[in-house]
C-alpha cells in the first residue's frame, strides 16, 4: 500500500532539481501533489510528465515571496481538493560571495525566497491544517545552517533564520497534531552550485526525497524535527 495515498501535498520549488525529485516521491506514494514554482513553462512539462504516468498532479505558477499569489496557491489547492496534509517549502537561492562584495540585492532576495517564502505558504496553509486538527510541514534548509560558511555569510543567515523559525514552529504546533520537520541538506548534485553540479559522488536529488519521504511516513508518535544529509565521503 502506498503510504501517502489521497493525501494532497503542497511542494514549491518543484519545476527542477530537489523539488522535481519530492514531487516525484510524493506522487509515487500516492499523494496528490500541487506543483509550486516560478518556472511556468517547467512546470507545466513536470506536471504533463506526472499525469502521464498516472499520478495526481496540478501546477500552479506561484511566486513565493508574493503574498497574493500564495494566497491564490492555497485556495487553489482548497479549491480543488478541500485540503492540504503536506506542505513542502523546497523553494530557496543561493548568491555567495564575501560581506563586503556582497549586493544587498541578491541578500535581499535570498531572505524574500528563503525565509518569507516559507513563512507566508506556512501562514496559508496552517488554518487548513489547524481546523483538521493534522498536518505536517517539511522545510528544506542547507547544513549551511548550521554551520559557519566563508563565501556565504547571507546565504547562511538565511538558512540559521530559517532553521529557527522552524524549531518554534514545531514547538507552537505540536500539540494540534501537526509535525513540523526540517531537512538539512548538504552538498547535493544539482545545478543549484557549479562546485556541486555533476558530481555523482554526493546525495542526489531522489536521496533529498527520501528524507522528506522517511519524514512524512514516519508514525504519528515519532517527530523527526531535524534530519541532516551529508555526502558519506566529502
Amino acid at each position: 500500500m502506498r503510504q501517502l495515498n489521497d493525501q494532497v501535498a503542497i511542494v514549491t520549488g518543484a519545476s527542477k532539481g530537489i523539488g522535481r525529485a519530492i514531487a516525484h516521491a510524493l506522487c509515487g506514494q500516492g499523494a496528490k501533489v500541487v506543483l509550486a514554482s516560478r518556472s511556468k513553462e517547467e512546470l507545466v512539462s513536470l506536471e504533463k510528465e506526472l499525469l502521464a504516468q498516472g499520478f495526481g498532479a496540478m501546477s500552479v505558477p506561484t511566486d513565493i515571496t508574493d503574498a497574493a499569489a500564495v494566497d491564490h496557491l492555497v485556495k487553489t489547492t482548497l479549491g480543488k481538493f478541500n485540503k492540504v496534509d503536506i506542505l513542502v517549502n523546497n523553494a530557496g537561492i543561493g548568491s555567495f560571495a564575501k560581506v563586503e562584495e556582497m549586493a544587498m540585492e541578491d541578500f535581499d532576495a535570498m531572505w524574500n525566497v528563503n525565509l518569507r517564502g516559507v513563512i507566508l505558504a506556512t501562514k496559508g496553509v496552517l488554518p487548513a491544517m489547524i481546523s483538521a486538527r493534522s498536518g505536517k510541514i517539511v522545510n528544506i534548509a542547507s547544513l549551511a545552517g548550521k554551520n559557519w560558511l566563508k563565501g556565504g555569510a547571507g546565504y547562511a543567515a538565511t538558512k540559521w533564520a530559517l532553521r529557527g523559525f522552524s524549531g518554534s514552529l514545531m514547538l507552537e504546533v505540536r500539540d494540534r497534531n501537526i509535525k513540523v520537520m526540517t531537512v538539512f541538506p548538504g552538498s547535493v548534485n544539482t545545478a543549484f552550485s557549479a562546485s556541486t553540479s555533476g558530481r555523482p559522488n554526493i546525495p542526489q536529488p531522489e536521496d533529498v526525497a527520501s528524507a522528506v519521504l522517511f519524514a512524512l511516513t514516519s508514525p504519528q508518535r515519532a517527530l523527526f524535527s531535524e534530519i541532516d544529509l551529508r555526502p558519506t565521503t566529502p
